[in-house]
């Protein structure tokens, strides 16, 4: 049977997983970080919790989102 992932499992729970975080976050664990999975999708923790639950993506969903991110369409929530 194929390895499972749902959203808001332990992030622990995802055994072998590669977290990476930018290297414009701050020391004091102000990030996300996301792992890739071997279905092809993504999880996503609060640096802060990482014990914590995790958001999991389809690669769509990533391609999606890093795209607008990249062409600043999030850009105005910061202000």
């Amino acid at each position: 049977m194929a390895e499972q992932f749902v959203n808001g499992m332990p992030a622990a729970a995802l055994t072998g997983a590669t977290w990476r975080k930018s290297s414009r976050s701050g020391a004091q664990g102000n990030c996300v970080e996301f792992t890739r999975l071997p279905t092809d999708e993504f999880a996503v923790r609060n640096s802060r919790d990482p014990e914590g639950p995790a958001l999991i993506y389809t690669r769509a969903e990533m391609v999606a989102f890093l795209a607008g991110a990249k062409d600043g369409e999030f850009d105005d929530v910061l202000n």
